[in-house]
């Protein structure tokens, strides 16, 4: 496919980005049509086609597109989260408030303790690593969770509680993996861990959150009794997207913050028909999204010998792979024993929580 890259190369950027988004959209909606046959989820469809137009497959898309498709995450991952907060309605919370937060912290904070004792003291790998890796795998990623309830159409308290406990375990991992990822650069710079290190990336999502909160209640004086449904979302897209450029400025994800919105929203305006709106305008960017993420799936350096590992990126994968598969499962069956939930959730959550696609 060497001359279809050279062909698009010769046009205009705009042509690039046009005719690649053409590819990317196709290419997902194909691929996604055979795996439904095999009883998948879209998302994985999407996953497999952007590692199949990828650059270590048939290398259809061309390098410079791909890095200009970083906003399209944030963008994406912003509507999914905008659209967890609609299932953070304060009367549900008060009655389930305590389960979800046991819940959380068992699943989190074993995942990410069974993870960082593996690959410290049994790997062996370095420290800075080792703790990004343990705060990753307390995280669930929302997007694939969200697209595969949508694909289902399910519904019910199993998936309230799952939806409910996926937001409050991204409160965690995003303050978690900030802190972390700020503790590994100061061990590898060697400039030493300080207060400020800690205490920043947590300034940083509670200003996010607080912003959030009053973009809530902006959103809600904007479209106040508006009948229209085109005007109602643009002043959602508007405000959804206005957030995620101060996310952007702050250099913190805009997960948190628009969970807020949704929340307050919900909450206040209890309107639970723009969320519909918002679920039917963002499914072509989270294909976008999820083929991206299979477009930087890099078999080379999954297979090759790490010097600064020891070992092959692969195996650490494997290791991680199973080592929070098990932590995850046994942390939310515990966290929903203790709390006394039904049956099915301790039995069934933790297997809803291993996503990490796009994570």
């Amino acid at each position: 496919m060497t001359w279809f890259i050279n062909l698009i190369s010769k046009t205009s950027q705009v042509t690039q980005v046009m005719v690649s988004l053409a590819i990317i959209i196709s290419a997902g909606y194909l691929v996604s049509r055979l795996t439904k046959l095999a009883k998948l989820p879209n998302v994985t469809g999407y996953i497999l086609a952007g590692i199949l137009i990828g650059p270590y497959c048939l290398n259809l898309i061309p390098g410079q597109v791909i890095g200009g498709l970083d906003f399209i995450s944030d963008i994406a991952l912003a509507f999914i989260a905008f659209s967890v907060g609609e299932f953070f309605k304060f009367a549900n919370f008060k009655k389930s408030g305590a389960k979800i937060v046991i819940i959380t912290l068992f699943e989190a904070l074993l995942a990410s303790l069974v993870v960082f004792v593996i690959m410290y003291f049994v790997l062996h790998l370095n420290l800075a690593f080792a703790i990004v890796l343990s705060a990753l795998a307390s995280a669930t990623a929302p997007a694939s969770t969200v697209m595969i309830i949508r694909q289902t159409k399910s519904k019910g308290d199993f998936v309230d509680t799952t939806l409910q406990v996926i937001a409050m375990d991204n409160v965690i991992s995003l303050i978690a993996f900030s802190i972390a990822l700020s503790i590994a650069l100061s061990s590898i710079l060697g400039n030493g861990i300080s207060f400020s290190v800690i205490a920043m990336p947590i300034l940083k999502n509670f200003i996010a959150l607080v912003i959030g909160i009053a973009l809530g209640f902006i959103l809600m004086w904007l479209i106040g009794h508006k009948k229209n449904s085109d005007n109602r979302l643009i002043i959602v897209v508007f405000v959804i997207l206005l957030f995620c450029g101060i996310c952007s400025i702050l250099d913190v994800s805009p997960l948190l913050g628009c969970m807020a919105i949704g929340t307050i929203y919900i909450n206040f305006a209890k309107d639970e028909k723009l969320f519909l709106q918002v679920n039917y305008f963002s499914p072509p960017f989270l294909l976008i999204f999820f083929v991206k993420s299979g477009l930087g799936f890099n078999f080379s350096a999954l297979f090759s010998q790490s010097n600064a590992l020891g070992m092959s990126l692969v195996a650490v994968s494997l290791i991680y792979f199973f080592a929070r598969i098990f932590s995850k499962y046994f942390g939310a069956f515990l966290g929903a024993k203790v709390s006394k939930a039904s049956k099915s959730i301790q039995h069934y959550l933790g297997l809803a929580l291993l996503p990490q696609a796009g994570v």
